[in-house]
């Protein structure tokens, strides 16, 4: 069972990137442990473990700002996880059980419920964590799990109401493929290809934004 600390970071990361907490609001220790029902000590450690992964910004003086996107970190976002998702791909592919893609089959079956971009993009994540798990190091799990989460922030900034998920979900069934048949080398490949497509999806909304004569 996660401890009060890590309950309190995966909710209020979750809140960061599903934007209910905006870049720039400000957080206050007092009021989170009034939201989430929790003591001083958890609200601070899950605090300090999103700073170092730059969910927030502490100022000195000031207090804790949620961290705005940088769109010149953009590159090394995605550059970092195409270089570390497909090498957990291919771990997954020498160390993935049947259990792990009986239920990676299970998650991608419910594609064809999904009421909308939400759902896919629960589909998508899902998707993910199980290759990271089947990869088995846990190290690698935490570095794609936090760098996955600023991925999916973007994506409620700049595409959640205007992508659709739908193909990018059913990419996952390739990668599965290769995945339960071994081949190490095509899901790395697939893996990596559905990365670069997710970072030219951002990048051109946020052209399309920056470029807006309302922009600014």
């Amino acid at each position: 069972m996660p401890s009060l600390s890590e309950q309190a970071y995966a909710d209020l990361r979750n809140r960061i990137v599903r934007l209910d907490f905006a870049p720039g609001d400000v957080l206050r220790e007092d009021a989170l442990q009034e939201l989430l029902g929790l003591g001083r000590t958890p609200i601070r450690e899950a605090l300090q473990r999103l700073a170092r992964e730059h969910f927030i910004t502490v100022i000195p003086r000031r207090g804790m700002f949620v961290s705005g996107i940088d769109v010149s970190e953009l590159s090394m976002l995605f550059e970092t996880r195409t270089v570390l998702e497909p090498y957990a791909a291919r771990l997954a592919a020498a160390r993935g059980t049947d259990d792990h893609w009986v239920r990676m089959a299970g998650a991608l079956d419910g594609v064809s419920d999904a009421a909308g971009n939400e759902d896919l993009m629960t589909i998508d994540r899902l998707g993910h964590e199980i290759m990271w798990e089947a990869a088995g190091n846990r190290f690698l799990v935490d570095t794609l799990d936090m760098l996955y989460a600023q991925s999916d922030r973007l994506w409620h900034l700049y595409l959640a109401d205007v992508a659709d998920m739908s193909h990018a979900v059913e990419e996952h069934g390739e990668i599965m493929d290769a995945l339960r048949s071994g081949d190490g080398e095509r899901a790395g490949e697939l893996t990596e290809e559905h990365i670069r497509s997710f970072d030219a999806q951002i990048r051109a909304a946020v052209t399309e934004r920056l470029e807006s004569p309302l922009a600014g």
